[in-house]
């Protein structure tokens, strides 16, 4: 088998490669622009010296969990599972490393084209360092799960699957971790910003007087680049997991066609994202043209493949499921989260920040139902009509096949959001704030349609993981009126709302620190308010970088070892139980802080756009506070989620398995 997937080793190393070209083209594109402001390129090296310095804290410490997890593997495994579950992690760290280091680099030279040459250079330079985020994952990913099938593939099938889960088991552990750390870090300094900076001292949002400024931009890198790379890497990685297992007893093409429709849309994603060059459309225009790009790509090329290799066509049904229903899930979310939901809720906040919480609560909830029993659907569609369990697992890789254009348009909204702080910091014309405010409007929505498409994409990840548990488990059935496995569904629904409970409760308690800080040196720095004294900055920086590491310990820790008491106290039919459980609640809780977050945040800038009463009016301070309550909704508990029911399924693969 090892000789007969050389060949494909070498198409799956070729497509990698291009990847990484692609990466290098477009680190050189942007280190073209240069900086012709002192202050801009001084504020700069503050947001980026600070961001390598925490993931070289936060790296520190998620290393040492590692190590610690290893030795419990090379004990109770082998210490060849124990180093792929190294590797797994490093890997996963150094896709974060890479993306954060583009966008600590994008987000002045887009603030640089912003000022010099206008809307449309600022907009590619954005996009352009969204895409090494990327990229990485997607070459990544792909080169590390085809090396390791044409090194391991010759050993028994129970064996290598180990060796795949164990791989997974690093990526999803370093996910977590990240995205927990990521979420904290950025929304305590974000919501002790806001809550001083606009509400109480009536400043701008970026105002470079206020301490929390620097903080708040350095936390748009770890979380919404480093921490959702993470996220999406680790999905990547259990979707190819999780179906390479279940075609374990087929034949090689079978078993070589999670990789072969990855890199067929790693391929689409690159031909999409430089289509951008082509257009001359709107940003959000050429957003959506890259992506439908990558996706015809990917749906074509994969037809093509099947004919070639003479596989069964309803593999073509399966992957197209996934290909629509990722972009359908992205449309209801930019629906809830950009559209006339959003208007209203500006409207409704002219009443003060209760009504607006409600009826945020209230997007929320009901943005749940629509992609829940859209992927429902799928999911019976992809089992009936594309190949039963391999079918589903194969609709999830479809769907994230194009992760290179997807994490891509999502990171630009991180990178323009930096800018745009940049500009404000620095001084720039209003003309110049104006271009990196649309482009910052335009990257929430993304973002927004980004989260979704994370969400659902981990639900088919985890049930592709649920199969593969299933069957290595020897479970034809769960009976919910068995006690083990309803005492197991009723743990495993308490757990997400546990670990929602501990991120929000962190955010809250760093956000207390920072207020304080930052009313503090309001008061005892003099001159600050007036601009003629300089904030310390490093302060808040810390307040941020110690909660975020301090906190982001628990939640891991519980969500590691619940799978495994569980199993021990109930067999393997409760820890199916407790599978199913976390898996219906975590999605949907997901999907409701996502988009509820999502829904305050652009409400809050469609006021501050000059709508219902415009900034500094009564809606607008009700929708600061709607917005502090959504920050930590939709950039730390509910992201953290779709990878909690990620980590749980493959470390309970695992546990089976061994």
């Amino acid at each position: 088998m090892g000789i007969v997937f050389y060949r494909y080793f070498l198409f799956f190393s070729a497509v990698a490669l291009a990847g990484i070209g692609t990466i290098v083209v477009l680190l050189s594109f942007i280190k073209k622009t240069k900086s012709d402001s002192a202050q801009a390129t001084k504020i700069a090296n503050a947001i980026r010296e600070c961001a390598m310095t925490f993931l070289r804290e936060e790296y520190t410490i998620i290393l040492c969990v590692v190590a610690v997890i290893a030795a419990i593997i090379a004990y109770v495994v082998s210490y060849l599972a124990a180093g792929l579950f190294v590797v797994g992690s490093i890997t996963s760290l150094a896709t974060g490393l890479i993306g954060m280091h583009a966008a600590t680099l994008a987000n002045l030279s887009t603030a640089i084209a912003a000022k010099n040459s206008g809307e449309r250079p600022a907009f590619l330079i954005a996009l352009f360092g969204g895409g090494v985020m990327g990229f990485a994952v997607a070459s990544t990913g792909l080169f590390s799960i085809s090396l390791l099938t044409y090194l391991f593939i010759d050993r028994s099938s129970n064996a290598f699957a180990i060796l795949l889960t164990c791989f997974g088991l690093g990526a999803s552990l370093v996910a977590f971790f990240a995205r927990i750390g990521g979420g904290i870090y950025t929304k305590s300094a974000d919501v002790g910003a806001d809550l001083v900076g606009k509400l109480e001292i009536g400043i701008p949002e970026d105002d470079p007087r206020n301490p929390a400024v620097i903080a708040d931009n350095v936390g748009d890198c770890v979380g919404d680049v480093a921490g959702m790379g993470a996220d999406i890497y680790e999905s990547y990685i259990g979707t190819l997991v999780s179906s390479m297992i279940l075609a374990l007893n087929k034949d090689a093409a079978s078993l070589t066609l999670p990789l072969v429709i990855s890199a067929i849309g790693l391929l689409g994603s690159i031909a999409g994202l430089f289509s951008s060059l082509l257009f001359n459309l709107e940003p959000s225009m050429l957003l959506r043209s890259a992506n439908y790009v990558a996706m015809l790509i990917l749906v074509l090329g994969s037809y093509g493949y099947l004919v070639f290799a003479k596989l069964p066509m309803v593999y073509f049904i399966a992957i197209l499921l996934g290909c629509v229903g990722g972009i359908i899930i992205g449309l209801i979310t930019e629906f809830y989260t950009g559209s006339s939901p959003v208007r209203k809720l500006a409207e409704i906040s002219r009443s003060g920040a209760a009504t607006n919480i409600i009826y945020g609560l209230s997007i929320g909830m009901e943005s749940t139902v629509l992609p829940v029993v859209l992927l429902a659907l799928l999911v019976l569609a992809a089992h009936t009509y594309g190949g039963g369990l391999f079918g589903v697992s194969l609709a999830a890789v479809a769907m994230l096949a194009t992760v290179g254009i997807t994490m891509t348009v999502d990171a630009f909204g991180a990178i323009a959001d930096n800018a745009g702080g940049i500009s404000e910091m620095a001084g720039f014309e209003g003309r110049v704030r104006k271009i990196t405010d649309k482009l910052d409007a335009l990257g929430n929505t993304t973002a927004a349609m980004g989260k979704g498409f994370a969400i659902g994409s981990a639900l088919l990840a985890a049930l592709a993981l649920f199969n593969a548990f299933a069957i290595e488990a020897h479970i034809a059935a769960l009976n919910i009126l068995e006690p083990l496995v309803l005492t197991g569904m009723f743990i495993g629904a308490t757990v997400p709302f546990l670990v929602s409970a501990l991120t929000m409760r962190s955010v809250g308690e760093a956000a207390l620190q920072m207020v304080f800080e930052v009313r503090r040196q309001f008061k005892e720095i003099p001159g600050l308010f007036e601009g003629t004294a300089e904030p310390d900055y490093k302060r808040c920086v810390a307040i941020s970088t110690r909660a975020a590491l301090r906190e982001m310990i628990l939640p891991a820790v519980l969500t590691v070892c619940v799978p495994i008491v569980v199993w021990y106290a109930l067999g393997t039919s409760g820890l199916g139980g407790l599978l199913v459980g976390a898996t219906l609640v975590g999605v949907l809780l997901a999907l409701m802080m996502a988009n509820g977050g999502g829904a305050w945040d652009n409400a809050k800038k469609f006021i501050e756009a000059g709508n219902c009463g415009g900034k500094n009016s009564d809606a607008h301070r009700a929708a600061i506070i709607g917005d502090t309550v959504g920050d930590p909704f939709k950039d730390t508990s509910g992201p953290a989620l779709n990878i909690l029911i990620k980590l749980m399924s493959v470390l309970a693969l695992l546990l089976v398995l061994i």
